[in-house]
């Protein structure tokens, strides 16, 4: 039998990719994991290893200095990335997502000052958009720009910043009401802030501070943290796209790209979870047998590789959608549902196969199963999926009565 999880279809050049990531993962990742994970620290080696893959690069354009690759290629590898860590996934796609919104939405100008170095990995993104008051409902966003001649000053607080101390561009959505009157809806008075700082923590620029990493159940590692504006000054040719009121629709394009990213995640966890079980109940003896071959463990072993297919091919779906230039909210939503919880599912299913050794910290699974609940909540949890799936699907099958 193949491996789980194959994509038919892959190009030569993808193929060579994909096999270059897993052996780096192999390799790199999968035998330090563990330790850097319980100690929280920021996996520079890996990173600067990526760095060298190009992976900063894989989807800018070649002409900025990219590999030019498609967001299936680019998802293949979050999957393998995350079967090794996910954290290392994580510190990707903010600065994936940063680099897409300026490709599909900045000026010329834009583009040429930050894709290139993005590109090369010199400029490391992130973006923002939640605040400790707000969840999901982002139109309730309180930060604001006013305009000061040639500048902006942005005050308030945002939330749950992946890539906080070690980025130096933030993406950052705030409430701009110049040029929208009174009563404009609230999605319609929003910019995105192309902000440039210094990587660290503390002031990193005059008016923005940095506060240090939020100490998190799992997804350690890659550093989470707020971001305080008090008189942050930026220039106006930082708002993306040069015009305001925008930034909504420009967030919601990167976050739809990165639900495909999240729900690859959630594959490559639950690939990993369920090599961890496969192997460990070949090894583990009870009652004179290998416990695999009781048939209630074969069920569950069963039960999780179906999880990872269908999970997968979703996520694949999604991904290609997208590349194809059509409309993909309704797939992202269900792939990142579906993959999110099923890695949950697959990840429990090993925890429970490895009995009480799962509960020690010297197996892999006990990490695995601190990471899995991140992916319920990242890019919108299962209920705002399940709000634009089913919105999505009124659409489509509206009764003409």
């Amino acid at each position: 039998m193949a491996r789980l999880a194959q994509t038919a279809g892959l190009t030569d050049v993808q193929q060579e990719i994909l096999s270059t990531v897993r052996d780096f993962v192999d390799k790199e990742i999968i035998p330090v994991a563990t330790e850097l994970e319980h100690r929280d620290e920021y996996p520079q080696a890996i990173v600067d290893g990526l760095r060298e893959l190009g992976l900063f690069g894989l989807m800018i354009p070649e002409e900025y200095g990219g590999l030019g690759e498609s967001l299936l290629t680019y998802a293949l590898c979050v999957e393998e990335i995350a079967r090794g860590w996910m954290s290392v996934s994580g510190i990707i796609n903010t600065h994936f997502i940063v680099a897409y919104m300026l490709k599909q939405h900045g000026t010329q100008e834009q583009k040429d000052h930050f894709l290139p170095r993005m590109a090369a990995g010199d400029i490391r993104g992130a973006f923002s958009m939640s605040e400790p008051g707000l969840g999901s409902d982002v139109s309730a966003i309180t930060s604001k720009a006013v305009r000061d001649g040639d500048e902006y000053v942005l005050n308030g607080q945002k939330m749950w910043l992946t890539n906080g101390g070690t980025s130096s561009l933030v993406a950052v959505l705030v409430r701009s009401d110049e040029g929208h009157p009174e009563g404009t809806a609230p999605h319609k008075s929003m910019t995105t802030f192309l902000v440039e700082k210094e990587p660290g923590f503390g002031e990193v620029r005059p008016g923005l501070t940095i506060p240090g990493k939020i100490d998190k159940m799992g997804y350690k590692g890659v550093d989470t943290t707020e971001l305080i504006m008090d008189g942050l000054r930026v220039p106006a040719d930082r708002v993306l796209g040069g015009a305001t009121g925008r930034g909504f629709y420009q967030m919601m394009d990167g976050v739809e790209v990165g639900r495909v990213n999240v729900a690859a995640r959630g594959c490559g966890v639950a690939q990993r979870a369920f090599e961890l079980g496969v192997r460990y109940a070949q090894q583990r003896h009870t009652f004179g047998k290998p416990i695999a071959q009781h048939q209630a463990i074969q069920f569950k072993l069963a039960e999780m590789a179906t999880k990872v297919e269908a999970a997968h091919a979703m996520m694949v779906n999604a991904a290609r959608k997208k590349d194809s230039g059509e409309r993909n909210d309704l797939e992202a939503g269900m792939a990142k549902y579906l993959a999110s919880e099923y890695c949950k599912e697959v990840v429990e299913d090993a925890f429970r196969i490895h009995g009480g050794y799962g509960f020690s910290k010297e197996y892999e699974i006990e990490r695995l199963y601190r990471e899995a609940p991140m992916l319920l909540i990242g890019e919108g949890t299962a209920e705002i999926q399940k709000m634009i799936i089913g919105r999505r699907l009124l659409e489509e099958y509206r009764f003409q009565g």
